[in-house]
């Protein structure tokens, strides 16, 4: 069989050829009149239907509290947008699934009736979209197919086996571009998914084929081109400086929408938030001609808008415009005794009126239809936390510290001696477990002590006790480590609650890893006899300090937050991959399909041994 490599262009002219029918001819385009293109664009909304219910920025320069986000407000938004200019294109650039409850128990459906109240222009295939496979993705597509706006779905690099869910009769229906008429201009729009990381990370068919993205944007270019398509916009889900290298790399490349890294551009200095560069970005393709790139954030919570100035010669004049942070018009602000409470009516008045003319934040009241259409979900949620999903065959109980004086999950019976016992808790052990079952790259896995906030009961699991377990909004992200930065981190971990007197919600709890632990020793001495077990043989062997290994985490501690600063810094590093899945969902998928669950064997537990600070050799 030949390589891939060799497959791959005849296979994009096949893939080009058989959506050829789907996609808008456009005629072939004499010099015109200058157009000027506007687009509205949001990316990586990851199930966030709800709004942050207390996010804190600066407004005024004092730290407010304000409902950030939220998809009826961005519905809200592009239909002023539609309104106030026609000659719009609405674009989704990918990510529209997985990270909330909206996607754990709808698959699609939710976010694909939200997206209908927008009815884009385009959306593109992000990795996320594959995570649950081929079959998952396709119900979500037909959820999205199934009103009025048929909204195309593009991807020229990704190509779907004949047979499979996403190509079911030797069609795709997805496409690889698709061409939009403006003031008598035709405008083609390209999708392009991340390869590797997709694949890498995601779930999709073996079969379904991930070209690259460079090479596959540029032939996709010259089909258009030679169909007389005067403007490209590439729809990307790739990452910001992927989509800058990739401009730059181009001819004949106009603009960039992209996603995937979860970029906010703009400055936001004024608000208390980083950004990664203006918006636009202008950048310089292979001709030599200015390219723009916008990117609009994350999680529902941001919006962007682009205004494009073409001359005569079909060149990218000019380009402008602003990502907005979108938000609700109640502000609450710290009073007397440095809690958050609602300002009086005058100061909102005042401030929204202040906002106005503030052109990096839209006080944006909901859409009524959008909101509608959540709340026929958001009810069944409630229901859905009831769900059964498996049974407790033993107690698993809560300890942060083993050997600590307070014994956190004494009221549950059979845990009344937990905290007196090298093994810890139980209930982290699973949720580590419950990661590494969720990571197909990952060797090990690590929760952080704190980060499990109930222990468990003997007896039936609902979904519920999931959320209860794990009640944030944290995801998992995939660290690549040395076995030295690993046992570093390990050392991090302890040295915030021993050494530096912060919370004992540092102490690591791990799968697919374990070690001795002395809490007698200085930092640095801590760990020892640190092994790592071998996923397809079970074997355990000593961590190579010098190896490269994937470790599982949460995005808390991945940030380097309750003092784990070597994994701070690796993601700093660009060592991070993250996964966007949310944490209670993999553990409720753990439990659901173990079924039964008890406490890990002695042998998996990540304290093997540990001698209290006091010098006590526990059991």
């Amino acid at each position: 069989m030949p390589p891939l490599l060799t497959l791959a262009p005849l296979a994009l002219l096949l893939w080009l050829g058989a959506v050829q029918t789907a996609c808008t001819t456009a005629p072939a385009t004499p010099a015109a009149a200058p157009l000027t293109l506007h687009i509205a664009h949001i990316n990586d909304h990851h199930s966030q239907l709800e709004p942050i219910p207390a996010a804190e920025l600066l407004l005024d320069g004092v730290p407010t509290q304000v409902e950030l986000g939220g998809f009826a407000r961005l519905t809200a938004l592009f239909r002023q947008a539609q309104a106030a200019q026609p000659n719009l294109l609405k674009l989704h650039a990918g990510d529209a699934v997985t990270g909330s409850l909206y996607y754990t128990f709808f698959k699609g459906e939710a976010d694909a009736r939200m997206m209908n109240t927008v009815c884009f222009d385009a959306f593109a295939l992000g990795n996320h979209e594959f995570d649950d496979g081929d079959g998952v993705l396709r119900g979500f597509l037909d959820h999205l197919h199934a009103g009025d706006c048929k909204t195309p779905v593009l991807a020229a690099n990704v190509v779907a086996a004949p047979g499979t869910p996403l190509s079911p009769k030797g069609t795709p229906i997805h496409q690889p571009y698709t061409v939009k008429t403006l003031d008598g201009v035709p405008v083609g729009i390209i999708g392009i998914d991340i390869a590797g990381k997709t694949v890498n990370s995601s779930r999709p068919l073996a079969t379904t084929q991930f070209l690259d993205e460079t090479r596959t944007a540029q032939q996709t270019i010259d089909t258009l081109k030679a169909r007389g398509v005067r403007h490209i916009v590439l729809l990307t889900h790739q990452g910001y400086e992927a989509d800058r290298a990739m401009a730059a790399a181009l001819t004949d490349v106009d603009v960039v929408i992209g996603g995937d890294s979860h970029t906010l551009l703009g400055d936001f200095r004024a608000q208390g938030l980083p950004s990664a560069g203006p918006y636009p970005t202008v950048a310089k393709n292979r001709d030599g001609d200015p390219v723009c790139i916008g990117h609009a954030w994350e999680y529902s919570k941001a919006f962007g808008r682009m205004a494009v100035a073409f001359d005569a010669r079909g060149t990218v004049a000019s380009c402008s415009g602003q990502a907005s942070l979108v938000i609700g018009d109640q502000f609450k602000r710290k009073n007397a005794a440095g809690a958050f409470a609602p300002v009086d009516d005058a100061t909102a008045v005042a401030l929204r009126a202040r906002l106005a003319d503030v052109p990096q934040v839209r006080v944006t009241v909901p859409d009524a239809a959008a909101v509608q259409v959540l709340s026929g979900y958001s009810s069944q949620v409630a229901a859905q936390k009831q769900r059964l999903i498996g049974t407790a065959t033993e107690p698993l109980c809560l300890v942060r510290v083993p050997g600590e004086t307070t014994n956190r999950s004494g009221a549950l019976a059979g845990c009344e001696t937990a905290n007196t016992l090298a093994r810890g808790s139980d209930a982290a052990q699973v949720v580590a477990e419950a990661f590494l079952a969720a990571s197909p790259r990952a060797e090990m896995a690590l929760q952080n002590a704190g980060g499990v906030r109930t222990g468990i009961g003997a007896g039936p699991l609902s979904m519920n006790t999931a959320f209860t377990v794990l009640p944030f909004t944290n995801v998992l992200v995939e660290l690549s480590l040395t076995g030295a930065q690993i046992v570093a981190a390990l050392e991090d971990a302890v040295a915030n609650h021993l050494d530096q007197r912060q919370s004992d919600g540092s102490h690591p709890y791990a799968a697919g890893l374990r070690w001795v632990l002395d809490l007698r020793q200085p930092k640095g001495r801590r760990f020892s006899q640190v092994e790592v077990k071998d996923r397809a043989t079970g074997r355990w062997t000593a961590i190579d300090p010098a190896r490269t290994y994937v470790l599982v985490t949460n995005d808390f501690i991945a940030a380097g937050k309750d003092g784990y600063a070597t994994l701070g810094a690796a993601t700093a590093a660009g060592q991070a991959v993250n996964t966007y899945r949310l944490y209670t969902q993999t553990f409720a998928d753990h439990l659901q399909r173990l079924g039964r669950v008890g406490r890990v064997s002695a042998t998996e537990v990540s304290h093997q041994r540990v001698t209290t600070a006091a010098g006590v050799a526990l059991p």
